[in-house]
C-alpha cells in the first residue's frame, strides 16, 4: 500500500486548501482513513478521520472548518480545510489504518501566515 499526499502549500489566515491523498495497493473495506499534523516541536496529532462507511470524526480544534470526505473508487481521501489559523501550520499526513496495519503518507506542509 502506498499513500501519495497533495494540496498543501502557503494561505493567509482565514483562506482555505484542499487536501488530497490517494491510495494505491491492496485496499479493501473495513478500513479508516484520515489526516495527521505534525507543528515543529511538537507531537504528531489527529485531525480527521473517515471510515470506509463514512462516519467522520475531527479533532476539537478543526470542528466547523475542516471537513474530510473520501471517494471509495478512487481510494483518494481530501480535507478542505476553511478558516485557517496560523496554529493550522504543520506537516500534514494521510493514513491508512487497514487489517491492523497502519501505511503513511509522505507528509505536505501546510504554512498559514500573512
Amino acid at each position: 500500500v502506498q499513500l501519495q499526499a497533495s494540496g498543501g502549500g502557503l494561505v493567509q489566515p482565514g483562506g482555505s486548501l484542499r487536501l488530497s491523498c490517494a491510495a494505491s495497493g491492496s485496499i479493501f473495506p473495513p478500513n479508516i482513513m484520515g489526516w495527521y499534523r505534525q507543528a515543529p516541536g511538537k507531537q504528531r496529532e489527529l485531525v480527521a478521520t473517515i471510515t470506509s462507511g463514512s462516519y467522520t470524526n475531527y479533532a476539537d480544534s478543526v470542528k466547523g472548518r475542516f471537513t474530510i470526505s473520501r471517494d471509495n473508487a478512487k481510494n483518494t481521501v481530501y480535507l478542505q480545510m476553511n478558516s485557517l489559523k496560523p496554529e493550522d501550520t504543520a506537516v500534514y499526513y494521510c493514513n491508512l489504518a487497514q487489517n491492523s496495519r497502519n501505511y503513511w503518507g509522505q507528509g505536505t506542509q501546510v504554512t498559514v501566515s500573512s
